[in-house]
């Protein structure tokens, strides 16, 4: 009951009582309310202005009826999952080489240990799901020494990004208790949807997709209705003769008794009285409910950019193609993430002078292994002797192998590793 309900309530309106009935109550002693008060950082009201987005079907969707749909729970849970899973690392430039900088403070914090209270890929992937969500993910930079230490994920709806009049970037924060605050752009690491109405906030599957999760809302409420309160009878018996009341209870008793339950499946009933059993076909009604639950998931599919097979409702067999499913999902699901992270940990993680030898990189290899024969015609090719480009301790290292002496060279044209050794040892001599 919003706050004006609550005050109409108060006067007798929204009960159904007419405005003179309210005048002519008693007198009662004591101040007279007609209206409820709440307080800034009551739950209560923060609950009345989430109620949620509402679309078309007349259904307010919030975060927890849309992750109620199957569909757009698993195309959210992939792309929350996925990037919470794939490592991301803090990479150093030194000349014409590049290494993991392993020494940097922030390498343990998005590798390992953001905060005291998440992991690296729990964070990752709460982060995601804001994005997702709501078009935005923001988080508190906790600073030691110098550098970031701790990145603590702020509650949704909580943190707003606005520009000053010098335009300069700020962030409109509301904690759960005490007043709101300001906190700079430096304290904040922030990224959203690549898409935005005015440059700041990002747009959310659940202001974009409301009308098509309201409408999927309508659809399983209706199949509930058919379920619940609907007639779901395999057949009717029918007859030209006329049934008295006893022979009718005589069926029905032995219906029950004997054609009711688990052990009666496949039966066939034995008829009397000129009866003829009449099996019921799907109406008309029933097949448009079904096909607007299938229009629905698959809209929910077009607004996630999941591909159909990975969310589960395609009909179809997958067989060779998996492996061009997972090329499709990182390519055009998760690449534009890939660089929104990217970006934003060398944006708002890195000091200037930083930024001129350091970035962070996904490495998204994780979803594109394919299997022990697709990765070993790979390393193969990778490692041969005429257009070899890894070492063997990179094609080890993505093995999570342990490096080996003399595998930091790559392979020469036209020799193989044993020549080359020979070559070695024949120097060194």
């Amino acid at each position: 009951m919003g706050i004006f309900t609550r005050f109409l309530d108060s006067v007798g309106i929204m009960s159904g009582e007419p405005a003179a009935a309210a005048v002519r109550q008693p007198p009662v002693s004591g101040p007279i309310l007609a209206y409820e008060t709440y307080d800034l950082n009551d739950p209560r009201l923060l609950e009345l202005m989430r109620e949620g987005r509402t679309g078309v079907s007349g259904i307010a969707v919030n975060d927890r009826k849309a992750l109620r749909n199957s569909t757009f729970f698993r195309a959210v849970w992939l792309q929350s999952a996925s990037m919470g899973m794939l490592p991301v690392h803090l990479r150093r430039r030194t000349g014409d080489k590049v290494e993991k900088a392993t020494d940097h403070p922030l390498f343990n914090v998005l590798h390992k240990k953001p905060n005291d209270f998440q992991t690296a890929s729990r964070f990752k992937a709460y982060m995601q799901m804001c994005a997702l969500l709501d078009g935005g993910a923001y988080a508190l930079k906790i600073r030691s020494r110098g550098h970031v230490r701790q990145l603590i994920p702020l509650e949704r709806g909580s943190c707003k990004p606005r520009l000053t009049d010098t335009w300069g970037l700020v962030f409109d924060y509301q904690p759960k208790k005490g007043g709101s605050r300001v906190l700079m752009a430096d304290d904040v690491f922030h990224f959203g949807s690549p898409l935005t109405l005015d440059g700041l906030n990002g747009l959310g599957l659940l202001d974009v997709a409301a009308d098509t999760l309201g409408l999927a809302i309508r659809a399983q409420q209706a199949a509930s209705r058919l379920l619940v309160n609907g007639t779901i009878a395999r057949g009717a018996l029918e007859t030209d003769e006329t049934l008295g009341a006893e022979a009718i209870e005589n069926l029905k008793a032995s219906l029950r008794e004997d054609y009711a339950g688990v052990g009666a499946t496949d039966d066939w009933l034995i008829l009397e009285e000129g009866l003829k059993a009449k099996l019921f076909a799907g109406s008309a009604r029933d097949s448009q409910l079904v096909e607007l639950m299938k229009r629905e998931a698959e809209e929910v599919a077009r607004f996630t950019g999941v591909p159909r097979p990975l969310l589960m409702f395609d009909e179809t067999s997958w067989g060779s193609g998996i492996e061009q499913l997972g090329l499709f999902f990182v390519t055009y699901c998760l690449m534009p993430w890939f660089v929104i992270w990217e970006e934003a940990i060398w944006t708002w993680l890195l000091t200037p002078q930083e930024q001129l030898t350091m970035y962070a990189k996904y490495n998204e290899g994780a979803l594109l292994r394919g299997s022990l024969k697709d990765q070993a015609e790979f390393l193969k090719a990778a490692l041969g002797p005429n257009v070899g480009y890894l070492t063997q301790n990179e094609a080890r290292d993505m093995q999570d192998r342990n490096p080996i002496d003399g595998g930091d060279e790559l392979p020469r044209p036209g020799t193989t590793a044993h020549s080359i050794m020979q070559e070695e040892q024949a120097d060194a001599a």
